[in-house]
């Protein structure tokens, strides 16, 4: 499989995403964001307050990376470009009740804000399935022989690419 689709298939897995940005001055910071869509075109949504941290940060930095892990069988670490997005037609697209968790105005919240992230780089590695048992095999010929694992460049496990 080209590693675009693979990137585009194995995203729409995630539910969350360690969204890091970087602060004034370069500090990096890192927070667990819920992803609110994946669009066809492997562009992301998050939902975010207009006074908050990532707001603040976006303003000065917009280039992001995403890393993103799903119970143990599938990582993908997504470099992209954010930007925030005032747009009532869409927050109510994507709004659902759990946002009202951080947002009890619902979709009329005046703090909500959204984040739109346009992927220009990724990497993944695809442990489920067939790929699991392959390094699974792998792992325990290395430990046995004192070694590390041999894994194949196979873009079905792991892969470099840009978007």
């Amino acid at each position: 499989m080209d590693p675009k689709e693979k990137v585009h298939e194995i995203l729409k897995k995630f539910k969350t995403a360690m969204f890091v940005s970087g602060r004034p001055g370069g500090e990096l910071e890192a927070r667990p964001m819920q992803v609110a869509k994946v669009e066809d075109n492997g562009d992301l949504w998050f939902f975010t307050s207009k006074s908050g941290r990532v707001a603040e940060e976006l303003d000065t930095n917009p280039t992001v990376l995403l890393a993103l892990q799903e119970e143990g069988s599938y990582y993908l670490s997504l470099r992209g470009t954010a930007r925030k997005v005032h747009d009532a037609a869409k927050i109510r697209e994507l709004f659902s009740e759990p946002y009202k968790v951080w947002f009890p105005g619902g979709p009329d919240d005046p703090t909500l804000l959204l984040i739109n992230v346009n992927p220009i780089g990724a990497e993944y590695w695809d442990t489920a399935g067939t790929n699991k048992l392959q390094y699974m095999f792998e792992a325990v010929k290395a430990y046995v022989k004192g070694t590390t694992p041999q894994m194949a460049d196979d873009p079905d496990h792991h892969a470099k690419t840009r978007l």
